[in-house]
């Protein structure tokens, strides 16, 4: 019985997952493109940027890049990656926030590798864009 006791921890950490938390975007898609992405210098994750742009194009939504200037946008979406480091860096965790112009949250999304390092789930390594697409993709389903 003891053995089990042990073992325990050790297997829920192996088997640990991903978490995902969508507030999804319901609408006319014309009330929110074009989408400007707010860039964050803070994120060093080389190709976060470029997946986010192909990911909300996938949905036939028109996005542009930006850093303060939003004059011809209708919502603004700010984004936040982390790393951590496992033998080698993986994407841990992932904000994505739409807004309008108003400043109102109009739809959400959340990635989280549960675990840490610790975890010995092999998904932990798999491309950025393999984790984030899903997490767009639930994000922009209610946009018509």
């Amino acid at each position: 019985m003891k053995k089990i006791c042990i073992l325990a921890p050790l297997v829920l950490t192996a088997v640990s997952c991903t978490s995902i938390n969508v507030k999804e975007v319901n609408g006319d898609k014309n009330a929110i493109e074009p989408i400007c992405i707010k860039t964050n210098p803070k994120v060093i994750i080389p190709d976060f940027l470029s997946v986010l742009k192909d990911g909300i194009k996938q949905h036939n939504l028109t996005v542009k890049i930006a850093d303060e200037t939003y004059y011809d946008c209708k919502s603004i979406l700010t984004y936040t990656a982390l790393r951590s480091w496992d033998v080698t860096p993986y994407l841990s965790h992932a904000e994505l926030r739409l807004k309008n112009l108003n400043g109102e949250e109009i739809g959400s999304a959340t990635y989280h590798h549960n675990g840490g390092g610790m975890s010995l789930s092999p998904n932990k390594w798999n491309s950025d864009k393999s984790k984030v697409l899903p997490v767009i993709d639930q994000l922009f389903s209610g946009v018509k």
